[in-house]
């Protein structure tokens, strides 16, 4: 394939949101990977300050933490000097968390009538609200551990009535930014007299707060990819060195252990790719998604904790390692992604938009 029948993919990576280092390892990873014979990568870094950084080596600017002038022009995020930059053929999002995970980005691009990688605005923005999805997967009914949705405005007008509704999850709970991901801001607290301090570390995150009844559990997760019929893993697992699995441990220290495929019996390996396959209809997920449970030590129980729109893409994250697990190497991962993003696209551009009345009421 010659450079001009190439496809010009413009990399999203970056953002104004706490995942926003997570978000430059998984989209350097990606960028090594994607065949050159095939795909031409264009990186599109979102600095901190939220412009976009085009020119030059935009991965080194953002992990040297440069925030660049915005363009003169008011609907552009582009960074001044670089409003004539080309739109490339297919945007792969490798943004994390909140502008990229939640809906925002896929509402900015859809009006530039490019395909995108993964799901649409409304799946993504309810997957992102941990509140809004436990909500969708119980009225489909679906397994969901006890849990508590708080809003701010109700923790700083009531807090003791607020703490009365937490009190029959019981203790240890988990206090969770309703919009965030890579465990920030999540804590686990083991005492009463902690959870008022907690809730308001959790809420400098977030307008919106989750939490949840502390599990006796391992922590099983599957990867799902495709549309309404799609490929679900095998599952994998997660065997945490610390209390839980958190940030420091996920990037940082790199203690914990992933086993893959995980040890579990095949009448509930099936169970789980049947719940992870409703889990991602219901929300009208598409492209990719790692869906994350609970299983009860005690009971055999199996609950869902959350879905990740977004996961992380290195070669060795959980994600890619569990379809590679199954089947489909990074490498063929990364095309099948971009391969899906051309097809919902053609699909939609196939669906009439327009109106028109025949009359002129308007007028």
């Amino acid at each position: 394939m010659n450079a001009a029948s190439r496809l010009s993919v413009g990399l999203l990576f970056g953002g104004e949101s706490p995942e926003h280092e997570v978000s430059i390892v998984t989209a350097r990873s990606i960028a090594q990977h994607l065949d050159p014979a095939r795909f031409e990568v264009r990186p599109l870094g979102i600095a901190r300050n939220g412009v976009w950084v085009v020119t030059g080596d935009p991965f080194a600017r953002l992990a040297a933490g440069e925030l660049p002038e915005r363009s003169a022009l008011p609907f552009l995020p582009l960074e001044a000097g670089a409003e004539a930059t080309p739109l490339p053929d297919v945007f792969f999002n490798a943004l994390h968390g909140a502008g990229g995970e939640d809906g925002q980005i896929q509402g900015f691009l859809e009006p530039l009538h490019r395909p995108y990688t993964g799901a649409g605005l409304l799946a993504m923005a309810a997957g992102m609200d941990k509140w809004i999805t436990k909500r969708i997967w119980e009225s489909e009914g679906l397994p969901v551990g006890p849990y508590v949705g708080l809003t701010e405005e109700r923790w700083q007008r009531e807090r003791e009535h607020c703490l009365a509704d937490l009190a029959p999850l019981g203790l240890p709970v988990f206090v969770k930014p309703a919009n965030l991901g890579s465990s920030i801001g999540i804590e686990k607290v083991k005492t009463a007299d902690a959870l008022a301090a907690s809730l308001d570390r959790a809420f400098r995150f977030d307008r919106r707060v989750v939490v949840e009844k502390g599990l006796d559990a391992r922590e099983i997760e599957l990867a799902v990819l495709g549309g309404d019929d799609p490929i679900v893993s095998v599952p994998g697992e997660i065997l945490p060195a610390g209390e839980f699995y958190d940030f420091q441990d996920k990037y940082i220290d790199g203690k914990s252990r992933t086993v893959v495929p995980a040890d579990l019996p095949g009448s509930l390996v099936s169970r789980c790719r049947d719940i992870a396959r409703e889990a991602f209809r219901a929300l009208d997920a598409y492209g990719m998604a790692r869906v994350d449970f609970f299983l009860e030590r005690a009971s055999g129980r199996l609950v869902l904790n959350e879905i990740n729109m977004v996961p992380g893409f290195t070669s060795i994250s959980m994600y890619p390692k569990l379809m590679e697990a199954s089947g489909i190497p990074y490498r063929s991962l990364l095309e099948r992604l971009i391969d899906l993003a051309l097809a919902r696209h053609a699909q939609m551009a196939g669906k009439q938009r327009g109106f028109q009345s025949g009359s002129t009421w308007y007028a």
